[in-house]
């Protein structure tokens, strides 16, 4: 699952705001970059519970990055083939990082949890799970996770524990490219024409329906305590980023019912068990699978 990012500047991942505990819990590659290779030999385990949540945050980040992974050589210009591919390279590095973690708990690599687990082991929420439909609905779906995952890596820099708040220092400066670029695409759509303004407010209604489930709180978030954040209270902060970009692409928020979920409970739609199949069958013809 290894990955790189050429689009993006080189960046200083500095984890020196986190004190000497992030030091002695990770090791510290040159230039500061927390790996997910040293995550998964860092002296300490992860508790059961912050292991959950990491493969919460972890298999969000992985069925995200596979699904923007199909634009490459299918979007709508060239450029956009390198952004959406570089999108994907990066949040396939989150979730290396946040897999390796969980992973370092039950003695796992990131590869094991990847592709060695049946569909009602992911913990991902149906949001990410959704078919990429056109560029417009992919475009919805990433001005939401974006807007969602920066929130809440902001908020997890405050996480008790180091690791958790290390990787988030990491995603949180390639996740604000991401939300830029979901910003940009999504003015230019709505306030554009007039078949991209009513294609892109028909993508919004389709994607909407699964917003609701990023904000729940459950019991793990309530044994994780203050090694995670609670999504409820991201809430209030996500419909007044929403509102601006939208009023500004000249788009309104979508009154839709709310889908039901559980997908952190392992309950998934019938469009999960596609993507894994993929996955595994790529895993299988790779020269270094475990198989």
């Amino acid at each position: 699952m290894s990955t790189s990012s050429p689009a993006h500047p080189a960046q200083d991942h500095s984890l020196d705001s986190f004190g000497d505990a992030a030091a002695s819990a990770t090791r510290v590659t040159p230039g500061n970059a927390l790996r997910p290779e040293d995550i998964a030999i860092a002296p300490e385990k992860p508790s059961e519970d912050v292991a959950q949540y990491a493969l919460r945050l972890g298999d969000d980040a992985l069925i995200l990055s596979q699904r923007l992974s199909h634009w490459i050589s299918r979007a709508p210009e060239l450029e956009e083939d390198i952004a959406l591919g570089n999108i994907a390279l990066d949040t396939l590095g989150h979730a290396r990082s946040f897999l390796s973690y969980a992973g370092h708990a039950w003695d796992k690599t990131e590869d094991d949890l990847a592709y060695l687990r049946e569909e009602e082991e992911f913990r991902c929420a149906w949001m990410v799970e959704q078919p990429n439909g056109d560029f417009g609905v992919t475009i919805a779906r990433q001005l939401v996770m974006s807007v969602f995952q920066y929130l809440l890596y902001t908020e997890l820099l405050e996480s008790s524990d180091a690791t958790i708040a290390a990787i988030a220092a990491k995603a949180l400066k390639e996740v604000d490219y991401h939300r830029d670029h979901a910003f940009q695409w999504t003015v230019r759509l709505g306030d554009g024409t007039e078949e991209s303004h009513a294609r892109l407010q028909a993508a919004l209604e389709l994607v909407w329906p699964y917003v609701d489930e990023l904000f729940d709180d459950d019991p793990l978030i309530d044994a994780v305590g203050d090694a995670g954040a609670r999504p409820s209270v991201l809430r209030e902060a996500f419909d007044k980023h929403i509102a601006e970009v939208l009023d500004e692409a000249t788009l309104t928020v979508p009154d839709v019912p709310r889908a039901p979920g559980g997908g952190r409970r392992g309950e998934h739609t019938e469009h999960l068990g596609y993507i894994l199949a993929e996955m595994q069958v790529l895993a299988r013809k790779h020269p270094g699978a475990t198989w």
